[in-house]
């Protein structure tokens, strides 16, 4: 088996490295999930049929395995823009009143935008990667992006001016 693994990982380690990183932004994280493909691919090589390119079967084994270490930690991917108003340690009933009023506010901001850039923002919030919301909304990955952070962007904007700042 290890001729078979070097083969694989010789013509397609960077491609799903790539692809790892573009889902979770940690190099190291990245690293560690193409690992896991890779075995992962040499446990099921048995499996595989050929109807599929090699490439897309191992950008399907990245995938599941990316969803399956966002399970296993219970993570979603964060809203950066919007991280700086959150309070790092709430300390008595005004700081969760202060809390509970962003997030309100936060909500009632995101109500205000076009459907389609709601739709991308809350898929974004919920653990979609923007490949997958791009194919789930009919976008391109890259729109996706620029929707998500043009959104941000504009709440954060707003909340500024309205005197809510960062810690």
């Amino acid at each position: 088996m290890e001729p078979v693994l070097d083969t694989l990982f010789a013509a397609f380690h960077k491609d799903v490295y790539a692809y790892l990183y573009s889902l979770c932004r940690d190099a190291t994280l990245a690293e560690d999930l193409t690992s896991e493909v890779f075995l992962e691919a040499v446990k099921s090589l048995g499996g595989f049929r050929g109807e599929a390119d090699c490439k897309t079967w191992l950008f399907s084994i990245a995938r599941y395995r990316w969803l399956a270490w966002l399970r296993r930690k219970k993570r979603q991917p964060q809203c950066e823009t919007l991280l700086d108003f959150l309070p790092d340690k709430r300390e008595g009933p005004e700081s969760l009143a202060h809390y509970t009023d962003l997030l309100a506010r936060v909500r009632a901001l995101l109500q205000q935008e076009p459907p389609r850039t709601r739709k991308v923002v809350v898929l974004r919030l919920e653990g979609y990667s923007f490949y997958e919301i791009g194919q789930i909304c009919g976008i391109s990955e890259s729109s996706a992006r620029v929707i998500d952070f043009r959104a941000k962007t504009r709440i954060r904007q707003v909340l500024q001016k309205e005197g809510y700042h960062g810690t």
